[in-house]
């Protein structure tokens, strides 16, 4: 089994959760007693944030670029980024380590193209739904993306930095993305992405008539099929 290297705290809150479903997943394909060979770097989320508000892009990446190579050096074969958001700067975390980085992103896709699904509609953050870096490399895998207004996409951001990083579900935001979700499927969307990984706690696929993709789902899913993968 290869050594998964997870960089974290972004939230915490969405962190535990994928330290819990990548042991889950691997005591469920193994058995037993057996649990991850992981190593977690987690960072502190109010200085990403602050960084995130400020455009100091650059500034983060260097903060998760330090974890990548502690986790690198620590004996990680391959590294997750427990976050949506933050793969904006993945390309400064690649140029600077040797081992890979198994993007979000693009594990999302593979779900989605399994669902032979063209057409999604997308919450994560501000920056996620608007910014070219998350729609852009799953427009670029030939699946259309489309977005709620911007009214939507302020308040979606709001209950995400307000409210699900802190771990604090309320109906009232759960009945307000539910209405969102509908507006998007109105717009054509034959699946939605939940592109932030805390949104999950809010939302399942009981909840909606189309296919969700979970994005923590799939990339703890993803995680553990690569831990898999024999070294050649």
């Amino acid at each position: 089994m290869k050594t998964i290297g997870i960089i974290g705290g972004m939230s915490w809150e969405s962190s535990a959760t994928y330290y819990r479903l990548i042991n889950e997943k691997v005591r469920d394909q193994l058995g037993g007693l057996h649990s991850a060979q992981c190593i977690l770097y987690s960072v502190d989320f109010a200085d990403v944030e602050e960084w995130q508000k400020k455009g100091e892009w650059w500034e983060a990446g260097d903060a998760l670029w330090y974890a990548a190579r502690s986790l690198e050096l620590a004996g990680a074969d391959f590294i997750i980024l427990a976050t949506n958001t933050m793969h904006k700067v993945v390309d400064i975390i690649e140029q600077r380590i040797t081992v890979p980085i198994l993007h979000i992103a693009d594990a999302t896709v593979n779900a989605i193209k399994r669902k032979n699904i063209g057409r999604v509609g997308l919450l994560g953050t501000k920056y996620t739904m608007e910014q070219d870096f998350y729609t852009g490399r799953v427009e670029e895998q030939d699946v259309e993306v489309v977005v709620p207004d911007e009214s939507a996409r302020d308040k979606v951001n709001d209950i995400i930095f307000s409210e699900l990083v802190l771990g604090d579900i309320k109906d009232e935001s759960k009945e307000y993305y539910l209405k969102v979700i509908d507006q998007l499927i109105a717009e054509g969307a034959e699946g939605i992405i939940l592109g932030c990984t805390e949104i999950g706690s809010l939302i399942n696929q009981s909840d909606v008539s189309v296919p969700i993709f979970d994005t923590t789902e799939i990339h703890t899913e993803e995680a553990v099929r690569e831990a898999f993968v024999e070294e050649e």
